[in-house]
């Protein structure tokens, strides 16, 4: 069976690394999407665009690691996340943070163009109260990044703030307007509005509680499951430990929440669609 987490982190210098990548293995995990952390967690100050060029670079060494050191499939997923260009914005300011973190994004989608990352993310805007200048700055970025994703015919995950209906049609709009195909907009710690997410546009990867996935299924499969393990000691576990997705997969199939139809389509058929990628090579 081909169980997928849609947003898993790996962190060598404060996490358990290969070890987090082992216990996902144990439990029956069979691929991985690694998404980039930051520049400050990989060791790079992350004020200028060749920090965040070295962190993406350093990203990719991490996952072609766990391809080599693990029987598990990883697939690198590198951008900007929005923290990083709010943390740069109050430092350097608005204009310098925004141009670096264009050429930085322009450097994640060549890193998808040579196939080294399949999707440019976490993108998008911060999860918690900033200025107006760069809130409205993050949205900028976020669909420039969309458009680098629809040129480079990529996916997009994006990281934003806590979502609802309102906020998922907004988000469609974005869609809309750049004119990206809406199954390569995944949003990513969604929750289970697996309808609304179809109908403007997003591909929800929905965050694996047991809540969530009974909801989310009660309304199709058009959906990914993660964990979003941040893979920091001093928060074991957080956000969800690293063999909740199997797991999860793993019961709800056996309790009859998911058929077999359900757990191909949302660990093969969508991520397929999505990324590119065939996770049964």
């Amino acid at each position: 069976m081909i169980i997928l987490d849609d947003h898993f982190h790996v962190d060598p210098f404060h996490g358990l690394f290969l070890e987090a990548v082992k216990q996902f293995h144990r439990a029956g995990g069979t691929h991985l999407m690694v998404v980039y952390k930051s520049a400050h967690d990989y060791g790079f100050p992350g004020l200028k665009v060749e920090d965040f060029m070295k962190a993406m670079d350093f990203h990719i060494g991490l996952v072609e690691r766990i391809n080599k050191e693990t029987p598990v499939k990883a697939y690198a997923v590198v951008g900007v996340h929005p923290a990083e260009f709010a943390y740069l914005a109050e430092k350097r300011g608005l204009k310098y943070a925004k141009d670096e973190v264009r050429k930085a994004l322009e450097y994640a989608q060549r890193l998808c163009l040579e196939g080294k990352a399949v999707a440019i993310g976490e993108i998008g805007r911060p999860h918690y109260e900033v200025s107006p200048d760069i809130w409205e700055a993050s949205i900028e970025l976020m669909k420039y990044g969309m458009a680098l994703a629809k040129e480079a015919d990529c996916a997009v995950q994006l990281h934003t703030e806590s979502f609802d209906e309102a906020r998922f049609r907004e988000l469609g709009e974005y869609v809309r307007e750049v004119g990206i195909k809406p199954y390569k907009v995944v949003k990513h710690f969604s929750p289970p509005l697996v309808k609304v997410a179809e109908e403007v546009g997003v591909f929800p990867s929905v965050i694996a509680s047991r809540k969530n996935i009974r909801e989310a299924i009660s309304q199709g499969n058009r959906f990914m499951m993660e964990t979003d393990y941040i893979d920091d000691k001093s928060r074991p576990g957080a956000v969800l430990g690293p063999k909740t997705v199997p797991r999860r997969t793993k019961a709800f199939l056996q309790n009859g929440l998911f058929t077999e139809e359900d757990v191909y389509k949302i660990h093969v058929g969508n991520p397929r669609k999505v990324y590119g990628i065939d996770p049964e090579e």
